[in-house]
């Protein structure tokens, strides 16, 4: 498939899934909802200026993407009903700012528990692992097509005393929470960590530790395949669920497959399970190819275990 055909697949996908959302959303305003006097585009108005201590007229219309005349009429009947107050820019009277009154701001608390309470009405009937991969998806879907983020001030640095404990903690804490693995998980990333701590050969196996504000965030390992001496194996790849989103695991995976690179090993392969649905996406991105499945029952659960590759140059 060349560039057209995926442009055009591509073009399609967003078309269902804009007709999904459209339905969706208008689901939301069934006749059992609570009766809210604001239209959509006055509720998001008000909802975006909850965000924000006070802001521009224009940076407002140009953030929203509204015209100035839709723009100046419902910010005038929001004055009238006393839900935000304008000035002029106190270096410059031809800008306008405005800022919500207490009212305003308890309105839009009030709209945006509602419009909450809706979502949540509409995804309450889903299994756990399908909000998992909602979540992974929407959050993808903002990424490649949301504005570029300024990149996070990430240091990625080896391990330092207490990291050890703390890569096994979290990742028994986060399986457990986010796809109910059992604790036999847990004791096998403190075997993973224990070998790794206990005998590592630093000449050709590193662990790094991804660092955000003072605190670690995100853990990997590269370290010699048993079974082939010529191979890396990435290991026990994790980010906080607080930090992703950032480009923070694909950071890692990078700093592994470069230091593979640099030491002279021929490929890198790993392990996962298809339930982690983000990690995949980033072994994709990355340039490993999957080479094998198979189902097995580990950690109290059944998966699907996957092994990828990725193929060195030098």
């Amino acid at each position: 498939m060349g560039h057209g055909d995926d442009l055009r697949a591509t073009v399609d996908e967003v078309r269902r899934f804009q007709r999904l959302y459209t339905r969706l959303t208008g689901s939301l305003d069934h006749p059992g909802r609570p009766h809210t006097p604001y239209t959509p585009s006055e509720a998001r108005i008000l909802c975006e200026l909850s965000r924000r201590e006070r802001t521009h007229v224009s940076q407002l219309r140009e953030d929203l993407g509204l015209t100035a005349a839709h723009l100046s009429r419902t910010l005038g009947r929001f004055e009238e009903q006393g839900l935000i107050t304008r000035e002029r820019h106190h270096m410059d009277a031809r800008y306008q700012q405005v800022l919500l009154t207490a009212a305003g701001r308890a309105v839009a608390a009030e709209l945006e528990e509602r419009s909450r309470a809706s979502v949540a009405l509409l995804l309450r009937g889903l299994r756990w692992a399908d909000l998992r991969r909602l979540r992974d998806a929407l959050r993808i879907a903002t990424d490649v097509l949301g504005e570029p983020r300024p990149p996070s001030p990430v240091r990625l640095r080896p391990p330092a005393p207490g990291d050890y404990g703390w890569i096994v903690q979290r990742h028994g804490a986060l399986y457990a929470r986010e796809f109910g693995w059992d604790a036999a998980f847990e004791g096998l990333v403190a075997r993973i960590v224990g070998d790794f701590a206990a005998g590592h050969d630093p000449a050709c196996e590193r662990a790094w530790i991804a660092e955000l504000a003072d605190r670690p965030v995100g853990s990997v390992l590269c370290v010699r395949d048993a079974d082939d001496p010529r191979a890396a194996r990435l290991r026990l790849l994790l980010v906080e669920p607080d930090a992703r989103g950032e480009g923070i695991g694909e950071l890692l995976v990078r700093r592994c497959v470069d230091f593979a690179r640099e030491r002279g090993y021929r490929e890198v392969v790993l392990w996962t399970n298809d339930v982690l649905s983000a990690a995949r996406t980033i072994y994709e991105r990355v340039g490993f190819e999957l080479v094998a499945e198979r189902p097995h029952h580990s950690f109290g659960v059944d998966l699907v275990g996957q092994d990828w590759r990725l193929a060195l140059t030098t």
